[in-house]
């Protein structure tokens, strides 16, 4: 990430503010009593938002009720089975390589790395979220190719909360025993996005409609018309959060992502090999040599500080906001029995103690990440006060600073080590990349409980939380 990155430039310069009709509250205006959680969560519990309570800051679909109890009782993560390539900016070293075939090609030899035979796994789940040459075969071609030719799963798809969603998908599978080892594969190329042409044989001459996948849709809501970038603006004008709060946060962070480059990478290396070899797209030889992650440049405070808002009378810079990426993670979801057989070492376990999810207000895309936390929390009979680590996949710097509001979960302890708005976002991995460097982060602490939370398009997320303990 730099001063000035592309990210929001791209995502932005295609809308001209929210269309005609966008709904009151997606301009950050109107009356916040129109706004509220129903029947999910109990208003009185939930802290102070800014001046505005929670269960009016955000809502809920009519009719929803308190989420179910589930556990996870029957799922671990095998310690050390997870891996991620380093993140590349997009148009950069990964961008000539199909995402599906990178994901394979990597964990093949990941696995052969910790030696683990294809035979072990029983189900394979796929997260891709940009559309690939073939990629209609989904989650059965990456697994072939890795050598688990008898294997069958789904393709699962959640934009920027895809990561967590295939953990989830994958935990699930387990716990009612229709699997008991699991691969999770997320995998997405941004770079090279495709152009897609739709027939519309009734349409005027049959002209056809068409997209860009993916910079139409980071500049064009389906429902209300406006941009990504303009979801943070409204957060940032609802809750009073400024300019230089925004760029305080973006250096802490970057500050952080310094201490995973210690000592020649040494938390990186954790999960993932260094250095790492790009091959060539028949993948037949190397083209070069990624050292970590591509296309981070230093940020200052002077750098910072020359920036103006992206929109009029806005307050989130280029410089506060991630930027698109390509790469992919995978992880090993198992039982407990066979979590021992499969880990780095036996006597740390890595259990899942709950997911929650939740929509915030139309064009509030930022908030979404509380109120799935929320019902993480509750899902597992735990508070905000029990989390002793939390990862965000955090687009833009106003994300950590609305749920650190809301939760009261303090900024300097949110996202050590790194995170997507740094390290970038290529979409499916971002939140599994996020998921393996809290895992990490506890085994270094000694254990605990970490949470990871983070935003995607239509408002939503998806929220996991994770123990890390002796065995």
């Amino acid at each position: 990430m730099s001063d000035c990155p592309d990210w929001g430039l791209l995502i932005s310069e295609a809308a001209h503010g929210p269309r005609e009709g966008l709904p009151d509250g997606a301009r950050g205006e109107g009356s916040p009593e129109r706004m509220n959680i129903r029947n999910c969560i109990d208003p009185k519990s939930l802290p102070d938002y800014g001046g505005l309570s929670l269960a009016r800051s955000l809502s809920c679909a009519a009719g929803c009720v308190p989420e179910a109890k589930v556990s996870f009782d029957k799922v671990e993560i095998p310690y050390g089975a997870y891996w991620s390539t380093p993140f590349a900016r997009w148009q950069g070293s990964l961008q000539h390589l199909h995402s599906l075939k990178l994901a394979a090609h990597v964990a093949k030899a990941e696995l052969q790395q910790r030696n683990v035979s294809p035979d072990v796994f029983d189900y394979g789940v796929l997260g891709l979220t940009i559309v690939q040459f073939q990629a209609f075969y989904g989650a059965p071609w990456p697994l072939y190719d890795i050598g688990l030719k008898h294997v069958a799963g789904p393709t699962v798809s959640q934009v920027c909360a895809t990561g967590a969603r295939v953990l989830l998908n994958a935990a699930s599978e387990i716990q009612v025993g229709m699997a008991t080892t699991a691969l999770a594969i997320t995998a997405d190329r941004v770079s090279n996005g495709p152009h897609i042409v739709y027939p519309a044989p009734g349409g005027p001459g049959g002209t056809a409609a068409s997209e860009d996948q993916v910079l139409y849709n980071f500049s064009h809501d389906p429902i209300g018309g406006h941009a990504m970038l303009q979801t943070a603006e409204n957060v940032a004008h609802k809750v009073g959060i400024t300019t230089e709060e925004q760029h305080d946060v973006v250096l802490m962070r970057h500050a952080q992502y310094g201490e995973a480059l210690k000592d020649d990478h040494a938390f990186q290396a954790r999960y993932m090999t260094l250095p790492f070899a790009v091959p060539k797209p028949n993948f037949k030889g190397e083209a070069t040599i990624l050292k970590g992650d591509e296309g981070i440049h230093s940020t200052t405070a002077e750098g910072l500080a020359k920036l103006r808002p992206v929109l009029d009378g806005g307050s989130v810079t280029y410089g506060a906001q991630t930027h698109p990426a390509d790469g992919n993670c995978a992880m090993i979801v198992t039982t407990p029995a066979k979590a021992r057989d499969l880990s780095r070492d036996p006597a740390i376990r890595v259990r899942i103690l709950g997911f929650g999810q939740g929509r915030a207000d139309l064009g509030f895309m930022p908030e979404a990440p509380i109120v799935a936390s929320r019902h993480a929390l509750a899902n597992a009979n735990l508070s905000i006060e029990d989390i002793r680590a939390v990862k965000s996949h955090n687009p833009f710097a106003v994300n950590d600073i609305a749920f650190s509001r809301a939760t009261g979960f303090p900024l300097e302890r949110m996202n050590n080590f790194g995170c997507s708005l740094v390290w970038g976002h290529p979409q499916g991995p971002t939140g599994m990349r996020a998921i393996i460097e809290l895992i990490e982060e506890l085994a270094i602490a000694g254990g605990g409980i970490g949470l990871f939370q983070g935003c995607a398009a239509g408002d939503s997320s998806v929220a996991a939380i994770i123990e890390v303990s002796d065995r």
